[in-house]
């Protein structure tokens, strides 16, 4: 009787000991967060954020990537490019007012883009420490009559791994005072660190071109605009753990 309850207390001991393992090799990289320290995310420098296709959580998307121009509200978003691989952009500022006021963004940069080909591309870069200036662009799309589907791309970047938005397929009909119109919107979000409080700051990354061919097509057309920006991209624990990133972000700043 004893042997049987020392076996089942050996189990239960051993049972226990595995899953706080398990527990504390998943949540150990958030312990200086949560204790008040450091965020996890020291893979590189100030160029390094963390993307995701959603603001509220995380999703299977998140990923920690690589940047050439400041995307946080400790700096000026009217720094990034205006002339980026082929592309040249010129600033386009907002002119409705009411979206202003309903958004109130920390900071708000619209700019419109073309390549030699033609082929144009609107970035709306929004930046805010709130909810407030954040909604999914679809609400807007779907008040104003407009058709849509929904899914999420990969972007393949230079220095290697994936960065991950949601585009918008939208259409809307023609009417007697207007002619038909086709979008795809492809946007994600950055935040400086991998903690996501909204009080560090998030910024939204959108862009908003016609259709040019076919959605594929020009899903490719912005995944080349989306490069010009981003250079490298991992998920979050392969970067918090992985000195490989580190000296892969620092490689590719160098070049």
């Amino acid at each position: 009787m004893a042997s049987k309850f020392n076996k089942n207390t050996l189990a239960t001991i051993l049972v226990f000991t595995l899953l706080f393992v398990g527990l504390l090799a998943v949540y150990a990289p958030r312990l200086p967060a949560w204790l008040g320290g450091q965020s996890a995310l020291v893979a590189a420098d100030e160029l390094t954020y963390v993307s995701d296709l959603d603001f509220w959580q995380r999703t299977p998307r998140e990923r920690v990537v690589v940047a050439n121009s400041h995307f946080d509200l400790d700096h000026d978003l009217n720094t990034v490019p205006l002339n980026v691989g082929q592309w040249v952009g010129k600033d386009a500022p907002e002119t409705n007012q009411e979206v202003m006021i309903l958004l109130d963004p920390e900071q708000y940069v619209q700019r419109l883009y073309q390549d030699p080909a033609g082929h144009y591309v609107w970035l709306t870069m929004v930046g805010g420490r709130n909810s407030q200036p954040f909604h999914a662009p679809d609400i807007c799309y779907d008040a104003d009559g407009w058709q849509y589907n929904l899914g999420s791309h990969p972007t393949k970047l230079t220095g290697g791994g994936e960065l991950y938005g949601l585009y918008l397929d939208a259409t809307k009909p023609a009417t007697a005072e207007a002619a038909a119109q086709e979008h795809i919107v492809y946007y994600f979000y950055l935040f400086p660190n991998d903690n996501r409080d909204q009080r560090d700051g998030i910024v939204l990354f959108k862009l908003t071109t016609g259709k040019y061919g076919s959605v594929e097509e020009t899903l490719a057309l912005l995944e080349d605009f989306t490069r010009q920006f981003f250079d490298l991209a991992a998920p979050r624990q392969e970067a918090e753990f992985g000195h490989a990133f580190a000296e892969a972000a620092v490689a590719v700043r160098g070049q």
